[in-house]
């Protein structure tokens, strides 16, 4: 038996340049599951989306061919990197990941929110970022994001500035009260000690960027400030708090364990070239 993609529209294209679409995973004529491939061929990064297999095909190597044919198309668009997405709690995708040379690169965590918010330590508040602070927030985040995105993404230097920026325009179009947005500033015994950005998805908040300053760092400020975010979103009336963190990154994963939170995501990379 021969196992396929065959499309189900159109390739379609979107303004920014970004291009995708969806197809059935076949064995010979009859339709077994489905995907959906999404790519910034600028970028050179294609992403495999909503891998599905039916039940009864399951374990016959039906996923496995179909993501190597979804490679060989994102390869022809132009692709140098696939990614994908696994959820927490699926042993099978993890295998599958495994065996077809894909890399776990970042998580995101989650924390189910309950009860009251959690206080912060004595001496710390934490009060909303000011338009003067936030024009110096901006170019430190640009900069750092870059670097991510230079890091994460195999981006080229002038791309990734490109990227950073538009990233952050389109979340603060009008300053630092963009809609769904929030700027927090951690003080503590009145020295301003780290920021927090958090944004609202549907019923969670999720952390954007959270960091302490240098100087400030090892004193257990980056610990309220998480704190922080499940206050903001208790009061925001969300459900849960989720955060993205890279798999390298050991100490922030240790932190963010203590504080309980999950694997929700695993997010996986796999080079094409």
């Amino acid at each position: 038996m021969t196992t396929t993609l065959r499309p189900t529209e159109p390739l379609q294209h979107d303004p920014g340049g970004a291009r995708h679409r969806a197809y059935e995973i076949r064995v010979n004529s009859r339709p077994v599951g489905g995907l959906v491939l999404s790519a910034r061929p600028e970028y050179g990064l294609g992403s495999i989306v909503g891998l599905r297999v039916a039940e009864p095909d399951r374990g016959r190597g039906r996923a496995a061919v179909a993501v190597l044919a979804a490679e060989e198309v994102l390869r022809g668009w132009g692709c140098r990197r696939s990614e994908g997405v696994v959820p927490a709690g699926s042993e099978a995708g993890l295998r599958l990941a495994a065996s077809l040379g894909y890399a776990e690169d970042a998580r995101v965590l989650r924390k189910v929110l309950r009860g009251s918010a959690p206080a912060l330590p004595a001496g710390s508040a934490a009060r909303r970022m000011t338009d003067t602070e936030f024009d110096a927030w901006r170019e430190h985040e640009r900069v750092a994001h870059a670097d991510v995105l230079r890091e994460h993404l195999g981006l080229g230097e002038e791309q990734a500035a490109e990227r950073s920026a538009h990233d952050l325009a389109a979340a603060f179009p009008e300053g630092p009260r963009g809609h769904g947005q929030r700027l927090w500033v951690l003080e503590h015994e009145g020295a301003t000690v780290g920021t927090l950005w958090v944004t609202d998805r549907e019923t969670d908040v999720y952390v954007m960027s959270v960091e302490v300053a240098e100087e400030h760092r090892g004193r257990g400020h980056g610990r309220s400030l998480l704190r922080w975010t499940e206050a903001d979103g208790l009061a925001e009336g969300h459900r849960a708090a989720e955060l993205n963190v890279h798999t390298r990154n050991t100490p922030a994963l240790r932190l963010y364990q203590s504080l309980g939170y999950r694997p929700f995501q695993h997010h996986f990379v796999k080079p094409l070239i």
